[in-house]
């Protein structure tokens, strides 16, 4: 009985490829037959999925070796510098707790959706639908996948059903440049990611995140051999690198993939216009899952990234960069979700900080913390642009706490938990971030430090923007029509929130949960204590809050950042970094991209021609000799004949 749930895992991905089956066929084809657009497969779907996942993690806590794998040959090499390519199930703590997160989002946003989409008379709800089936079933793949072939496959395909669900509203004109951006920035970084994918298929023989007995067959494991010069671990590295040389530049190359999914610096630019897309496909891709994807890529392969010290001090040096960089465009924004969207890229930014400096659990937790939150937050937000019939400007709001109590609290909840405020979940998860990269950067290592400053200073800016946030939509007084007179929302918006409001922002006990993941420590620790840094974090988040609230809870707010003159003018347009990408593309890419295209066919293809041309010209000469007519063969003959002759005595001094 207990091996039931791992057999049955497969299904936990082709429940919702089955619901988008159903939403694309029958919604094509009888549409009339298909319950509320799609909503009611994809919700049994999920719900389905998520039983399984629930099943299968209190299995693998269970489980003697806690682990499952089980993996089939795809593709079967020949010859003996061959390989194999494997498609598996990976299941373990850190894939069933996010086995349990996916498909629990996913499931609250079908049910949050049928609120949101189907309640408003959208169209083209079964290509919607067949979307986030598509999506949920390519990311449960993603996170079981047992090497990094597969991942790689499902991290595409994660990425293509973005593109699909941002431009669900294709006949706006912004939501179709949103997907179009989106889906270029993020293959940026996907390049890399292939390349690293057969960089270490090239390496290792194999992409094997677990094998056999020991994990001697995968790659990570085959990585720690050869570095400690033990028998057994055969690597071929490139032009004959150093194994550590060579590792790292495979780690920075699979980096590539993980800073464009998680909208990390410099390739974060697509996750705010993302927010063009429908609220329930803002808070399942970009808040819990898609965005996720990355983190966990780097949480999946941190035996390999281990050995790497140097690679993860720039990671932990991006991800605090990153936190502080969105924080403060945060604070400027007016459009609900917007605030939301640069607050996403903020907390991924601590989640790459955790895991840079060592804290694989701190890393992890906050992930899973995060991704309730944010969920509880997107999906608040869509109550509010409900309630306000569809307006996001957070200045054309003001006084709705009272019209929409469920509402408030459950966004307040998730506010306190983003903000870091003690007890709620975002407090436990973020400063045991804080702590890690305090405690190895005190160990030695500079860079760890400058990123735990960067991402200390970012809770300030948390915390000041999200209360900012928070006042501005539901204290003071309502500064519109719409506002004094908000638009109801029903149980089918409610029901997600109620539950994302238990599941995770209030845990008192939130903190025990990083007992359920295994910590691959590699930087000395100084041993410090986690009160004074914990405090110090606490009072930095309840000092922006504090002063949010003093500038904003008032009956007539006013824009207060304006007071920053040219500063707010730079953050209100992001540091300029879309005219930067838009500049490099096209005054930098595009030229270089002409002078090569120039070179090629003048050049390369220019010499090939002029060689064939040759060939050509004297091909056409001689074919006019080619008369038919038998005196003129003859005539050839005795001259060529001839000329022979004297050639060769004069060459022999004949004459």
């Amino acid at each position: 009985m207990a091996a039931l749930p791992f057999e049955l895992a497969p299904a936990i991905a082709a429940l919702p490829f089955v619901s988008f089956l159903i939403a694309l066929l029958v919604g094509a084809f009888a549409p009339r037959l298909l319950p509320k657009g799609g909503a009611i497969p994809g919700i049994l779907a999920t719900g389905g999925s998520l039983l399984l996942s629930i099943w299968a993690f209190v299995a693998v806590r269970g489980a003697s070796e806690g682990m499952y794998h089980e993996s089939m040959t795809w593709v079967a090499g020949v010859g003996e510098a061959a390989f194999d390519l494997h498609f598996g199930v990976l299941l373990d703590p850190l894939s069933t707790l996010m086995l349990v997160i996916v498909s629990l989002v996913a499931f609250l946003v079908h049910v949050f959706s049928l609120g949101y989409m189907n309640d408003e008379g959208e169209t083209g709800l079964p290509r919607y639908y067949a979307g986030l089936g598509l999506f949920t079933a390519s990311m449960l793949s993603f996170v079981f996948a047992d090497n990094l072939l597969m991942a790689f496959m499902f991290f595409e395909l994660v990425g293509l059903c973005s593109w699909l669900l941002i431009g669900f509203w294709q006949t706006e004109r912004a939501p179709p440049s949103a997907a179009k951006k989106a889906f270029l920035v993020t293959r940026f970084g996907d390049y890399f990611f292939l390349v690293g994918v057969v960089g270490v298929f090239a390496t290792f023989g194999t992409t094997m995140f677990v094998g056999g007995e020991g994990g001697l067959e995968s790659f990570p494991h085959l990585a720690e051999l050869a570095l400690a010069g033990e028998g057994g671990a055969e690597v071929t590295t490139f032009l004959g690198l150093d194994p550590q040389a060579w590792f790292a530049v495979l780690g920075l190359l699979i980096l590539g993939g993980v800073i464009g999914k998680s909208a990390q610096f410099p390739l974060h630019t697509w996750l705010p216009d993302a927010m063009e897309g429908p609220t329930p496909v803002s808070a399942l891709i970009h808040a819990a899952t898609m965005v996720a994807a990355g983190v966990y890529l780097v949480a999946r392969i941190y035996g390999f990234y281990a050995l790497l010290p140097e690679v993860l001090a720039l990671i932990a040096f991006v991800g605090g960069f990153t936190a502080l960089f969105a924080a403060t465009m945060g604070v400027v924004k007016k459009e609900l979700k917007q605030v939301l969207a640069y607050s996403t890229i903020s907390q991924y930014g601590y989640m790459m900080l955790g895991l840079g400096a060592g804290g694989y659990v701190a890393a992890t937790f906050h992930l899973m913390t995060h991704a309730f939150f944010k969920a509880l937050l997107f999906l608040g937000a869509g109550s509010v642009i409900i309630a306000m019939h569809h307006n996001e400007n957070m200045w054309d709001m003001g006084g709705l706490k009272e019209k929409m109590p469920v509402t408030y609290y459950a966004f307040l909840s998730g506010s306190l938990a983003l903000a870091g405020i003690v007890p709620f979940s975002g407090f436990w998860s973020k400063d045991e971030v804080l702590f890690e990269a305090l405690n190895h950067g005190m160990a030695g290592s500079e860079l760890l430090l400058g990123a735990y400053a960067m991402g200390l200073l970012a809770v300030f800016f948390t915390g000041f923007y999200t209360f900012r946030m928070v006042a501005l939509t539901f204290h003071g007084d309502a500064r519109t029509d719409t506002a004094r007179n908000p638009h109801g929302v029903r149980w089918n918006v409610k029901f997600p929130l109620v539950v994302l409001l238990d599941a995770g922002p209030e845990a008192l006990g939130a903190h025990h949960y990083g007992e359920l993941l295994h910590d691959f420590a590699h930087y000395e620790s100084a041993g410090i204590s986690p009160l004074a840094p914990g405090a110090l974090a606490l009072v930095l988040a309840l000092a922006g809050a504090g002063l949010a609230w003093k500038l904003y809870a008032v009956p007539d707010p006013e824009e207060h950042t304006d007071k920053l003159g040219g500063a707010k003018t730079v953050l209100f347009n992001n540091y300029y970094q879309d005219e930067y990408q838009v500049w490099l593309a096209e005054g930098v890419t595009l030229p270089l991209a002409r002078a090569a295209d120039k070179f090629d066919q003048g050049v390369i293809d220019g010499v090939v021609n002029g060689v064939s041309s040759v060939s050509l010209f004297g091909g056409s000469r001689l074919r006019r000799i080619q008369t038919g007519v038998v005196s003129n063969y003859a005539f050839l003959l005795t001259a060529s004949f001839v000329v022979l002759l004297v050639v060769i005595g004069l060459l022999g001094g004949w004459f």
